[in-house]
């Protein structure tokens, strides 16, 4: 019977499910169909693979040529069938043999050469196909990343013609093997390099180490940006498995670097990006900067200055964790847990109370640009802090100020270890119902809270926020019990809350 049988694997957001390519040859007049849903890119495969099967010295069979891309209810895009479907062409011609076709999953867009390029989503189809235990065959320029799941057995190809040689036994392709381990570079810039400002790093040093959103409020050039491209260097290394997340999500967007994949992503979209940049989206589902920056930084300079529609689709991923992208034909879902770090001037011109009477905003205007933020987003907001015009003094000191990133990094990872040992996560992912336990107040903090959400007009949303970042101050200070103290200096974090307009 005319009919061979290959396996490779679809994108859909950051999974990657097995697709089953069907090819069967029939007698009648020479044609070449394509089923299963292909969308463009897919049917133009055809004339790909008929250039890269002539011109690998193989016949083009001249038959009717029936390519089924099973399920069929799955959307496939992109050029990543085209080995697989030169390969079953060639084996359903019996041109080379196709028992041994079923043992591995492949993917590989070919040139018409027959060379294999490169294509999104590499390491997503590794994990897939390591999960199924099968061994895997892609073009050489995605070995480098592919390899980073380990024990995943990778053949990488340059050509057709070697695919070829290998299912025929005469040249079979050796395993792809890292010849020394990737670690990630340390090239983030150093906290000590930041002049002045010890209340705004005492600030980042608590969001770090609690994993909680944080907002500067400042004159411009108080050091709002530096301060937050400095978060990332005293974060927590990521996890394999947090390492692995975000590098499939680059992967799929071709922005993966293997030599760096275990540091945390730092994203600072502009602000005139729309709210499908922001989130993802499109006709095929792409992720967006919120999914980009998973497990690291979301940078959003000049607050105010982005559209508010586009602010406030922030609010539910920044909950949950995840954005869900729904189209007609499916669903798409892309993880989304980043810590938010945000900036804005405390007027439209900026300059709202310094000494040298620069600033003119009348206090609607002024009002007017605070209201830009919605109080929900606010609410989710763990710390906002006034990042105050740097002393002369402070300016012209050419020496370092302060600690260094490696010193505020070592307190914070204490503290993520000791919120690790006892609710196995870090606070800003506490539960409503695990903080009366793990945020427990003394009965003179309670009353104290009470005053403070009376005479601020604090959420319940906020008032969980505060106890939150007053159980992470704690255990900076390694206290096992939240004191007075630690809750004072939570409840000054929250300096835009409503009562304060």
């Amino acid at each position: 019977m005319s009919i061979a049988i290959v396996y490779s694997r679809a994108q859909l957001g950051i999974e990657s499910p097995l697709v089953t390519i069907e090819v069967h040859l029939s007698n009648g007049l020479p044609a070449l169909s394509i089923v299963g849903l292909p969308e463009a890119a897919v049917k133009e495969s055809k004339d790909r693979v008929r250039s890269a099967i002539i011109n690998s010295r193989y016949e083009f069979p001249l038959k009717r040529i029936t390519i089924n891309l099973a399920p069929a209810d799955l959307p496939k895009q992109g050029g990543r069938y085209d080995l697989p479907i030169a390969l079953g062409i060639l084996a359903a011609s019996g041109q080379i043999p196709k028992e041994d076709l079923i043992n591995q999953e492949y993917v590989g867009e070919l040139a018409l050469t027959g060379e294999l390029r490169s294509i999104p989503g590499a390491l997503p189809f590794t994990i897939a196909a390591k999960n199924a235990d099968r061994p895997v065959i892609l073009p050489l320029e995605n070995a480098e990343e592919a390899s980073l799941i380990r024990e995943a057995e990778i053949h990488p190809v340059r050509h057709l013609l070697e695919v070829c040689a290998h299912i025929e036994g005469q040249d079979r392709i050796p395993a792809y093997t890292q010849t020394e381990q990737l670690v990630a570079s340390d090239q983030t810039p150093d906290l000590s390099e930041v002049k002045g400002q010890q209340h705004a790093k005492r600030a980042l040093e608590i969001a770090a180490a609690g994993g909680h959103n944080l907002l500067f409020i400042g004159p411009p050039g108080t050091g709002k940006t530096m301060l937050a491209s400095r978060l990332p260097g005293i974060l927590p290394p990521m996890t394999e498995t947090e390492a692995i997340e975000t590098a499939s999500i680059a992967s799929i967007t071709r922005n993966l670097s293997a030599q760096s994949w275990k540091q945390r992503p730092f994203r600072s979209p502009h602000h005139t990006s729309s709210a499908v940049a922001l989130v993802g989206g499109g006709s095929h589902p792409k992720p967006g900067e919120i999914s980009l920056s998973h497990n690291g930084v979301l940078f959003l300079d000049e607050l105010p200055e982005f559209d508010r529609k586009v602010l406030e689709v922030l609010r539910e991923p920044l909950e949950t964790g995840q954005i869900n992208i729904s189209r007609a034909a499916h669903q798409t879902e892309f993880p989304a847990r980043f810590q938010m770090v945000a900036a804005m001037n405390p007027c439209p011109c900026g300059y709202l109370g310094d000494e040298s009477g620069r600033c003119r905003c009348s206090p609607d205007q002024v009002n007017r640009y605070k209201a830009k933020i919605s109080g929900p987003l606010l609410d989710r907001i763990d710390l906002q802090i006034e990042v105050m015009t740097l002393k002369n003094s402070d300016l012209l000191n050419d020496s370092p100020s302060g600690e260094s990133s490696n010193i505020v990094k070592q307190r914070v990872e204490k503290a993520r270890e000791q919120q690790l040992q006892r609710q196995g996560k870090a606070n800003h992912l506490l539960s409503s119902r695990e903080i009366p336990e793990i945020c427990a107040l003394q009965e003179n903090d309670k009353t104290l809270l009470q005053s403070a959400i009376q005479k601020l007009g604090l959420s319940a949303r906020s008032v969980n926020r505060i106890r939150k970042v007053a159980r992470t101050i704690a255990d900076l200070e390694n206290s096992t019990q939240i004191q007075t103290s630690h809750l004072t200096e939570a409840i000054s974090y929250r300096r835009l809350d409503r009562g304060q307009n």
